[in-house]
């Protein structure tokens, strides 16, 4: 008899609903502190998107640290930025850091980034699997 390991997350079904929430409350009340992402897998990897409108690519960073993606931004504020008085601000601020745990099975030493209209793509490879091999048991006599 073999029993299947399927990956699941406790309140799975909740996340999109918290996404909603936390997009709702950030209309008009206070500027996004953290850019959005998308984490998603395919059968060969890894994938995180993340929305930074208003960085390029110079103005990014992405480390890898025992299984830690952190993907950082800055920019600097243009003068005309900093003496302006806003009424309603909901751009990212000038700085951000967003960390993700990745799962063991990844090859964090062969990741690769692509950025495109103001979306960053951190693509990280799954390692090879190798199939279960049969041992012969023999005996010491």
């Amino acid at each position: 008899m073999t029993a299947t390991l399927t990956r699941r997350t406790p309140f799975g079904e909740l996340e999109p609903i918290e996404r909603r929430m936390r997009r709702l409350f950030n209309i008009g009340l206070a500027p996004l502190t953290m850019p959005l992402a998308d984490v998603y897998e395919t059968p060969s990897e890894l994938v995180v998107e993340l929305e930074v409108p208003g960085f390029d690519e110079k103005q990014l960073g992405i480390e890898v640290s025992d299984h830690t993606l952190t993907i950082t931004g800055e920019r600097k504020l243009t003068t005309e930025e900093t003496e302006r008085s806003f009424l309603l601000q909901e751009r990212l601020e000038s700085a951000f850091t967003r960390r993700f745990v990745l799962p063991s099975e990844t090859d964090t030493g062969h990741v690769k980034a692509a950025f495109s209209n103001g979306v960053l793509e951190v693509h990280v490879p799954k390692l090879a699997t190798t199939a279960p091999q049969k041992i012969e048991i023999t005996t010491s006599d």
